[in-house]
Order: C-alpha cells, then sequence, then structure tokens
C-alpha cells in the first residue's frame, strides 16, 4: 500500500546525516555536559557545535544568545512567561494576534489568570496582521508583543521586520513564533530585529524533543525551570545531546539546500492545488493565494458539504496522511480559531483540511493526493445530508462552482 505523506507540519522524516551525527551520543558518548571529565567535555563539545550551527541558521551574533528545551512548546512558554515575569515592574500588558499557535494564546492565558492583561489584535481575510493594529493596541505598560513568522493554520507570511521596528520604538520586547516558519522562509533575527524567536527541529528534518529559542543578550528573561545552571542558567535540566546535536546538524542542512528545498515545494504547491481545484466543486482555499505572502509547503483547503475529520480518516485508509483543520472536543465539532478570525463560512471551516508538504514529496505524489482527495470527497458527499439537500435545490452552496476546463 502507498504511503503520502502530507503531514509535515506535525513531523517530518529525520535526515540521515542527522541521525549518525547523533548515534554517538546514544552509546559511548553518553556523558552530561555538565560534567567535568572527558566524557562530559566531550558531550560539552557537542552542544556547544550545535549551538554554533543554530545561531549560524538564525544570524544570531553570538551562539550564546541559543537556549534549548524539550519541545517547540516549551521554548514559547519560556519566552512569553519569561519575558513576563521578568518585565514585572515595567508593566503587564502583552499584545498578540488572533491566530496565535495554541502555545502562545495558551501561555497568555495562563498570564492573564494571574493579573497580566492582554489586547488581541485582529487579522484581514488573508490573516495578516497590520502593524499599524499592534501600534495602536501599545500603551505604556505594554512589556511584549507576540506575532509569528508563518500561520500554523493558513501558510500566511506575517511582516514581522516591521511589528518588530515598532516594538524597537517603544522599547517593548518581541517574541516571534516560527514553528510553522522555520526551514521555509529565511530567518535573520539581527536584521529583523525581534528579541525572542522559537521552533522545533522536528518540523525542519531534525529529531523530536529539542525545541530552540533565540534570546537577544538584552532581552530579559526569567527561568520557568529551577535546580541548575545549563544553558546559561535559563532551563535547568540535563541537556538532551542527541536531540541536540541531531538540530544541529538539520539546521545547517537545511540552511545549505533551502533554495533548492523552498524551489522544489513551492511547484509541488502549485500542482496539487490546481489539481484539487480542477478536480473538485465547491472546494477554496483558506488564506492568501499561493505566492510571496504564503509559506510554500501549506495548503488549508475547505471542501463544502463534508467535514475535514472524515476528510482525513478516509485518506489515512488511503494511505495519505493529512491534518485537519477541526477538532473533537467533548463530543463537539471545534472549528480552527484561525478559520474564524479570517471570517470563513461555518460549514466551510468544518470541513477544512491542512496539506503541508516536504521536500521528499513527488509530483506524482501530488497526483496521487489530488485523485484519492477528489474521491474520498465524491464518497462522503453521497453520504452527506447536506449534499443531498443541495443537489435538491433546497440550500446554496457557499462557494461558487468551479469551472471545469
Amino acid at each position: 500500500m502507498r504511503h503520502i505523506f502530507l503531514d509535515h507540519q506535525s513531523a517530518t522524516p529525520l535526515l540521515p546525516e542527522a541521525f549518525e551525527a547523533m548515534k554517538p551520543f546514544f552509546g559511548e558518548a553518553f556523558g552530561s555536559p555538565s560534567s567535568l571529565h572527558q566524557h562530559g567535555l566531550r558531550a560539552r563539545e557537542a552542544v556547544g557545535k550545535a549551538r554554533a550551527q543554530l545561531a549560524l541558521f538564525l544570524n544570531a551574533q553570538s551562539p550564546e544568545e541559543i537556549i534549548f528545551t524539550s519541545s517547540g512548546a516549551e521554548a514559547a512558554n519560556l519566552a512569553v512567561k519569561g519575558v513576563a515575569f521578568a518585565s514585572l515592574r515595567r508593566g503587564n500588558h502583552i499584545v498578540l494576534s488572533t491566530i496565535e499557535h495554541p502555545a502562545v494564546a495558551g501561555a497568555i492565558e495562563f498570564l492573564e489568570r494571574n493579573g497580566f492583561t492582554c489586547t488581541r489584535v485582529g487579522v484581514d481575510a488573508r490573516g495578516v496582521i497590520n502593524p499599524d493594529d499592534i501600534r495602536a493596541a501599545l500603551t505604556d505598560k505594554t512589556i511584549l508583543i507576540c506575532a509569528h513568522l508563518a500561520n500554523h493554520d493558513i501558510g500566511t507570511i506575517q511582516p514581522i521586520r516591521e511589528i518588530a521596528d515598532i516594538a524597537n520604538e517603544r522599547g517593548v520586547a518581541v517574541y516571534v513564533d516560527a514553528a510553522a516558519g522555520a526551514g521555509w522562509l529565511p530567518i535573520d533575527v539581527t536584521a529583523d530585529g525581534v528579541s525572542l524567536l522559537s521552533f522545533s527541529v522536528h518540523r525542519l528534518g531534525g529529531p523530536k524533543g529539542c525545541g530552540v529559542l533565540y534570546r537577544n543578550r538584552r532581552a530579559r528573561l526569567e527561568n520557568l525551570i529551577h535546580g541548575g545552571i545549563q544553558e546559561g542558567g535559563k532551563r535547568a535540566g540535563t541537556e538532551n545531546v542527541p536531540s541536540i546535536v541531531g538540530a544541529g546538524v538539520a539546521a545547517e542542512i537545511v540552511q545549505q539546500r533551502m533554495p533548492v528545498r523552498i524551489a522544489h515545494v513551492s511547484g509541488l504547491q502549485k500542482r496539487l492545488w490546481n489539481r484539487l481545484e480542477k478536480e473538485i466543486d465547491f472546494i477554496q482555499l483558506n488564506g492568501p493565494e499561493l505566492g510571496p505572502s504564503r509559506v510554500c509547503n501549506n495548503l488549508n483547503v475547505s471542501a463544502e458539504f463534508v467535514e475535514g475529520e472524515g476528510q482525513l480518516l478516509s485518506l489515512d485508509v488511503a494511505g495519505i496522511a493529512v491534518a485537519s483543520g477541526t477538532s473533537c472536543v467533548s463530543k463537539a465539532v471545534k472549528v480552527s480559531p484561525v478559520l474564524a478570525a479570517i471570517g470563513v463560512e461555518h460549514s466551510l471551516a468544518l470541513g477544512s483540511v491542512i496539506l503541508t508538504l516536504g521536500a521528499d514529496n513527488t509530483e506524482e505524489e501530488m497526483d496521487d493526493a489530488a485523485e484519492s482527495f477528489a474521491r474520498v470527497t465524491s464518497k462522503l458527499r453521497g453520504m452527506s445530508p447536506l449534499w443531498e439537500e443541495f443537489q435538491a435545490g433546497k440550500t446554496q452552496s457557499s462557494i461558487q462552482q468551479n469551472t471545469r476546463v
């Protein structure tokens, strides 16, 4: 049975070079980086090399500005809560968009329950944050602005440099969640002037179990995990040496191959969407059009008159892995907050599916995936009361019927 993986935002295959570099640190090179003997020195040097590789990947001014965590979620929490707790004397107000990743939004909600205030800035129909809205939301108590490089749901690329310029004018820290953009968009923390930035290496060919947080040396940050001096005193606990080593190698390789990766996957993205649009009636692309406003590996599509989770499960049976924009909570179907924020109609949001492509995908896989998607959609519509009502003329479509060539 074929297996076509189109859920690269959840995980990516571990690069062979990263795996090979990791192997010694599962075996003979098992020492702790904090130990003073030769076993500790070998581990410490390996972590230092990875730190330098990640600093180069982000164009940080120093490897010491890189903090390793256990995941992207932990890195996001450390950035948001760490800045907040370290800045209490200055203020307690935070600004973010309405479409931030749950790791960021959840950290903010925790802070709101503990005395902080927050302003959530809306986005346009493409999911773009207006920097002027960020500026208008600032107060003399604002200590942090949270934004994201590319949206995890609809792939929108945000105007990070403009947002950072506003933050720097006011002396406010700016944190960027780069989890959905790292590896697919060039990142230059120095040129962009961001205070903090985080991502997960398992989304760009690295191993799970390693998050990366860039922290400008001028950014104040309170540590959340206590009891050790690791990571410059900002993240206590013995480092995950194998994963950190793999993270450094993966970042270096992806940096070298990025232009080729982007060109290849951009072509696949266009090919897949063109096939879906041609073969399926009543389907729409959610978020910005393909091009400079959208990260090259993301498609978020809604096929009307079906639910996204049904499509996901049916496609999985057919050997194609995708993600759904809906989730079941307490037996109720919950649509993506991102789609709600950009004004996607509820019925279409229920039918959203997220396809994220990878460097190893092929044109043949795009064609096969489109054919399977069309077949699954047709089958599910055949069982849908909404489709039956539409066919009988009792209800209308929210999407204009596609014109077939």
